[in-house]
């Protein structure tokens, strides 16, 4: 697959995983919210959800059985805390995991934060034709996955490919 002359708008949802994020200190969510609008893209739906897996898993099941929506981005939960579940709740859920974005992203991160990047347990994959990003709860981190990984593999245009592109022939 090469890149796209045109952009084309992908339908995203955002998920908040937190114990102690609301609507109104969600700035995480707040920032990926507007990062894709500005991006072009659509934001399908929003939503917070305790640190429980069985809670995260149904919510992300609902997206992933949704035709309609292409991709989405979870921030939290994928440290080492005893309520760090996010991983445990969605790796099982991927029909292919995507390993480059975690150590990608690891990489990126170190020059930020240093040796505790080894501390995030961010990851990707895809599962059921949509796209999976997991994230850290930072703005930091989800402002660095963003705008040095996220935005552009989600940008039909960009070269020499892009995971955009993929998506008619996910299902093949």
């Amino acid at each position: 697959m090469t890149a796209a002359p045109d952009f084309h708008a992908l339908s995203l949802c955002v998920l908040t995983v937190s114990d102690t994020r609301t609507p109104a200190n969600d700035t995480s969510g707040d920032y990926l919210c507007a990062a894709l609008a500005d991006a072009g893209h659509a934001l399908h739906e929003r939503a917070i959800v305790r640190d429980d897996k069985y809670a995260m898993r149904a919510l992300v099941s609902r997206w992933i059985a949704d035709e309609a929506v292409d991709g989405i981005l979870v921030t939290g939960g994928t440290g080492f805390t005893g309520r760090d579940s996010t991983p445990e709740a969605l790796l099982p859920l991927l029909d292919k995991p995507m390993p480059g974005f975690g150590e990608m992203f690891r990489v990126l991160s170190y020059d930020e934060i240093g040796s505790s990047t080894l501390q995030s347990r961010a990851f990707a994959g895809m599962a059921n034709a949509t796209f999976l990003f997991a994230l850290p709860g930072s703005t930091s981190a989800c402002r660095t996955a963003w705008e040095r990984i996220i935005r552009a593999q989600l940008d039909a245009r960009t070269k020499p490919c892009n995971l955009a592109n993929l998506r008619p022939r996910l299902k093949e």
